[in-house]
């Protein structure tokens, strides 16, 4: 299997999350969101894992800053999915989430 970058946001459509989560302080991963015109849905999480970093400001504190998702959706892709805790000042609409990598079968 090959890995294809992405690193393009997704949306998330209504409706689609387990409430769950969020009672946990993590975000509500969507079981249904769109990339690329294309609906996707979630059937299973295979691996989940947090990023952290320093204070931006220079101080000692470490923030959390990613919620990491490696999923696999119901046409049997695997995905990487992430959750910005503070979206980009700069991103497109503010985006949180967004799809990283998507594995590819290698073709001989």
């Amino acid at each position: 299997m090959d890995e294809k970058f992405i690193s393009e946001p997704i949306k998330p459509l209504p409706g689609a999350f387990k409430p769950a989560a969020m009672t946990r302080g993590e975000p509500a991963l969507p079981e249904r969101f769109v990339w690329s015109d294309t609906e996707y849905s979630v059937v299973e999480v295979l691996e989940a894992w947090k990023e952290t970093g320093p204070c931006r400001s220079g101080g000692s504190e470490i923030y959390l800053r990613k919620h990491w998702y490696k999923i696999r959706t119901a046409d049997g892709l695997i995905m990487t999915l992430y959750f910005e805790r503070q979206a980009r000042s700069k991103s497109r609409d503010k985006a949180r989430w967004w799809l990283y990598t998507i594995e590819t079968k290698e073709t001989t």
